[in-house]
């Protein structure tokens, strides 16, 4: 048993245990698959498992390590699925290198990254490319035009090659990365994972709203309890509160993410049935 652990921690060590192929497969995979299991759960992180299984079962001989790591990128993950790509291919690169070691500064990378990259992957390629492009291809299509849509065809066919090299990319620079800092890429996770949390933060009073209906009222002096008590003792107070509970709730593992998001609502219907709350 011990001669065949030193076999499998030398194969995990070695620089060429993926090849092209194997790189281009778990591409391919999650190309196809990116956002076809999506759930609100964990969100990407079945099709990250799935794209990613063939090459990481070749990383890792041994049943328990290729588990934990299935099991590590089934945590939540969600990011533009263009930018995924390089994510991927640098979580690859960093797993080949420092094998089962590796798991918790692949996923603190993922979770680092996956806010920034998302913020210009959507501006880029959610907004930019189809706003423009579409419309000079459907203006062109209206006109009787079909060289619009040959274009928008095959800016696609393009693009899926771009993709594919991004994967890459990611690959060969979390090679270097890897080797190059040595112990060093844990404060570059560790910073990654502080920015990631921060883009999450700011996130909270834009995105969860809370509207108190609710007033205080006393002789002739009357104060909302939003507006005028609550947002004065802190700003989105309530979406924060709201964010703390749910967290503590998924922490626990007590609750499900759905069972929650039910909870929510059915508790949100009922508050504003009786005037607590209001859109």
């Amino acid at each position: 048993m011990t001669g065949m652990n030193k076999t499998e921690s030398k194969k995990q060590t070695q620089a060429d245990v993926l090849t092209k192929k194997d790189i281009n497969k778990a591409a391919w995979r999650y190309m196809f698959m990116a956002c076809n299991t999506f759930n609100y759960e964990n969100q990407q992180a079945p099709t990250v498992a799935y794209s990613l299984s063939k090459a990481l079962r070749k990383i890792y001989p041994h049943d328990e390590d290729y588990k934990k790591s299935l099991n590590n990128h089934f945590n939540y993950f969600n990011t533009t699925t263009w930018m995924a790509n390089i994510l991927l291919g640098a979580s690859l690169a960093m797993e080949e290198k420092d094998g089962i070691n590796s798991i918790d500064a692949v996923q603190n990378f993922k979770t680092g990254m996956m806010g920034p990259l998302a913020g210009i992957g959507d501006t880029l390629i959610w907004v930019l490319y189809p706003t423009i492009m579409g419309s000079i291809a459907a203006y062109m299509g209206l006109n009787g035009n079909p060289t619009g849509a040959i274009i928008w065809l095959c800016l696609n066919i393009f693009f899926l090659w771009v993709r594919l090299r991004l994967f890459h990319l990611g690959y060969d620079s979390g090679l270097k990365l890897v080797t190059t800092l040595g112990d060093k890429i844990s404060v570059f996770t560790e910073a990654a994972s502080i920015m990631g949390l921060t883009v999450i933060g700011a996130l909270i009073p834009s995105v969860v709203k809370m509207n108190v209906a609710l007033t205080f009222q006393t002789g002739k002096v009357k104060m909302g309890i939003q507006k005028e008590v609550l947002d004065k003792i802190i700003p989105a107070l309530l979406p924060v509160t709201l964010t703390f509970i749910v967290y503590k709730l998924l922490a626990s593992k007590k609750m499900t993410v759905i069972q929650v998001i039910m909870a929510i609502i059915v508790v949100a219907l009922i508050c504003a049935f009786f005037g607590i709350l209001k859109p």
